[in-house]
């Protein structure tokens, strides 16, 4: 009797095997975020001390206490604001053209081979053509304004999402191809149904990729004409010899660029949320 009861007992509920707790994942995050503020602390130590120590001036190398000071300056006044909000619309806006493009042009090359074999070395050869050659002849034609940098970031973020897109698409699962043709026989929802979803992690890859090569297209285009921007900042500090200056804008740009890859990382994972690996 008591061995049928023993058995008849259903096992208690446990945490499934390679899955952490709230708890665990938030004191994970906490000690990744000490340990980078640690790291980011002790190299601004050695390079503060190094600098003092050698006693090297401030116009070849300047020492971080500086270039912090001239950041708090630049936030202070509002100059660096309005630089970031003007540099953002053209990387927002530019990246959403881009991508935006990127998935038609995947889309129609994924439904007919034919213009797959027309559309893709005009694709490449437009990717392969640096942004710095093109970059003048956009402002003859679109002059110094915010049009001619939405365009070059446009064209910058093409080309990852096309590509990362259509390998998403290739990448279903050919039975569930021949369940869908079988079905319904038609592509539209196939596309809809089951290679749009298949391809989404995919995307997200080329949407990470294309938002830094977006802010360092917004970069390039500013430095060969703009009126604003971080890249006219930065032209205006060189031409100064404004070291703290350019290396306090390099802080900006930088962080502006780890905000934008984090925003998209954190949308793909409450999209793509079957995608998620648990860490074991």
């Amino acid at each position: 009797m008591s061995i049928a009861f023993e058995q008849s007992r259903s096992p208690p509920e446990s945490e499934p095997a390679g899955e952490l707790t709230p708890g665990l994942r938030t004191a994970g995050r906490l000690h990744a975020v000490v340990e980078g503020a640690t790291s980011v602390a002790v190299v601004l130590f050695l390079w503060e001390g190094l600098i003092r120590t050698l006693g090297v001036p401030s116009y070849v190398f300047p020492a971080p206490s500086a270039a912090l000071l001239s950041l708090w300056r630049g936030i202070v006044s509002g100059i660096y604001l309005s630089a970031v909000a003007q540099t953002l619309s053209e990387i927002l806006i530019g990246a959403l053209i881009g991508c935006a493009v990127g998935f038609i042009f995947a889309t129609v090359m994924i439904s007919s081979p034919l213009l797959n074999r027309l559309l893709y070395p005009w694709v490449v050869a437009i990717q392969t053509v640096p942004k710095v050659a093109i970059a003048p002849l956009m402002l003859v034609w679109f002059g110094f304004g915010i049009e001619s940098k939405i365009l070059i970031v446009a064209l910058t973020c093409m080309f990852p999402i096309m590509v990362n897109t259509v390998a998403g698409f290739r990448s279903t699962d050919p039975d569930q191809i021949a369940l869908v043709k079988a079905l319904c026989g038609n592509q539209l929802k196939l596309l809809r149904y089951v290679q749009f979803y298949s391809a989404l992690p995919y995307i997200f890859a080329g949407l990470n990729t294309a938002i830094v090569l977006a802010v360092i297209a917004a970069i390039v285009a500013e430095f060969v004409g703009a009126r604003a921007g971080i890249g006219y900042l930065i032209l205006q500090a060189n031409f100064a010899l404004d070291l703290p200056g350019v290396f306090s804008l390099l802080v900006v740009l930088g962080i502006l660029g780890v905000t934008l890859s984090l925003c998209v990382r954190a949308i793909e994972k409450r999209i793509c949320f079957w995608n998620q690996r648990t860490p074991g």
